[in-house]
């Protein structure tokens, strides 16, 4: 048992939200108001943003009724940010506000950008011999974090897209006299983990269920294929229906579709290849109509297409951080571990965050089937399980209710600081 450290506890969210990033906010301060180590219970404002701005928020005066609908309340209820720390001030000011409000826990749900920006707040201070302890809890919804089995937010994800290819296809069936192709765009930078999420919409021992075709940035793409494929498709169905990744490449490892524009961590802004498909289409295929759909930022906001398993999942790592914090573990984040057997468990694990910080975890190529559009039942046995139950979503005069949080803000004690 490590030694006891008593102070205050903060947790920051970071990057793109979630339909389940709440879930872990909710299981953190449920779990740190059942320990005495931790005498008050932060929020800080944007993430590392408001770490800099000294802008903190008192989680345990919120409501217990707030707090439980976190659970099933999409988006960054303390709000998220991309800021990069980058110079030696920035960090320096991170410590300076630590030390201001007795911080000895530090929280933070994200990616592997964030993990990376934890790792680097624990190791100054361990450089100064101030004793902190910095637990990363995992978020992401492209699922693209090493060593952890899946992560929070790709369950709900995937149960989303499923869910409108069906929708879609049913429409699609309605309308297609073999001549519709429809393209539906979804996030995934360097992985394609989302897109072929999309399989699941397949019903068992229906192989001509939409979608028919997935690309994925795992997958170089060729046009020559692309045209082939939907040709063969046509042929059998009433309508083509394309899921499409985000982050598709060709064949000389270059995104087909990308602003010049970069986020403040140098990663391309994509979105287009859905567009970039349909003109291969039009060009390629005269008579054939096309169509996309780009889903943007409704996939990762879709609370109420949320799988309870990646809820109560993200809420059992919010509790596992701070339990691993408590007994004296730092520098690590949470994992989570699937059991061997057949019925589907998963519990808690921990892994460096440098072994976490900037890393990416591709699809496996062997859960991809030869003809590179489709995926078999490794991955099919994999994802299904992450789907399965229902967030319980209130509603009121017909719309969901989503928590709010009263934000009380923590007393600023340091002068401001010029970002």
């Amino acid at each position: 048992m490590a030694e006891d450290l008593v102070g205050n506890a903060l947790v920051g969210q970071s990057g793109g939200p979630t339909a389940v990033i709440n879930a872990s906010v909710a299981g953190f301060i449920a779990e740190s108001l059942n320990n005495n180590e931790i005498e008050e219970i932060y929020g800080t404002i944007n993430g590392v943003l408001g770490i800099l701005q000294e802008d903190f928020i008192d989680l345990a005066s919120e409501s217990q009724q707030t707090v439980r609908g976190l659970k099933h309340t999409p988006g960054a209820a303390l709000g998220t940010c991309r800021y990069k720390l980058k110079k030696q001030a920035d960090f320096e000011r991170v410590l300076e506000v630590f030390k201001a409000h007795n911080i000895r826990y530090f929280f933070y749900a994200g990616g592997n950008d964030s993990q990376d920006t934890a790792d680097k707040i624990s190791k100054l201070a361990q450089e100064q011999g101030y004793d902190l302890r910095v637990i990363g809890i995992p978020k992401t919804i492209d699922n693209d974090l090493p060593v952890t089995d899946h992560c929070p937010g790709y369950g709900s994800v995937i149960k989303y897209i499923s869910t409108t290819v069906r929708e879609i296809a049913a429409d699609n069936e309605a309308m297609g006299q073999h001549d519709l192709v429809q393209i539906v765009e979804v996030m995934g930078r360097n992985a394609g983990w989302i897109a072929a999420g999309a399989a699941l919409a397949k019903r068992r021992d229906h192989p001509h269920d939409a979608p028919h075709l997935i690309y994925l940035p795992e997958v170089a793409f060729s046009t020559e294929k692309f045209v082939a494929d939907v040709q063969r498709v046509l042929k059998r169905e009433k309508s083509c229906m394309i899921v499409v990744g985000e982050g598709l490449i060709d064949a000389d490892g270059n995104y087909v579709s990308a602003d010049e524009a970069t986020d403040s961590f140098g990663h391309a802004q994509l979105g287009g290849a859905a567009d970039y498909l349909k003109s291969l289409v039009e060009q390629h295929l005269p008579g054939i109509k096309a169509r996309t759909v780009k889903l943007g930022m409704a996939q990762r906001a879709a609370a109420h297409a949320g799988s309870k398993t990646d809820a109560d999942e993200a809420y059992l790592a919010g509790q596992a951080a701070v339990k691993a914090a408590i007994m004296g573990e730092t520098d690590k984040m949470v994992t989570l571990l699937r059991g061997d057997q057949d019925h589907y468990t998963v519990e808690t694990g921990l892994a460096p965050l440098a072994d976490i910080a900037n890393g990416v975890k591709k699809l496996p190529r062997e859960w991809i089937n030869e003809d590179g559009v489709s995926m078999n039942h490794q991955f099919i046995r994999y994802a299904q399980p992450l789907i399965q139950g229902e967030t319980v979503v209130p509603y009121d005069n017909g719309l969901p209710v989503f928590a709010k949080l009263d934000k009380v803000r923590v007393d600023k004690l340091l002068p401001a600081y010029e970002l």
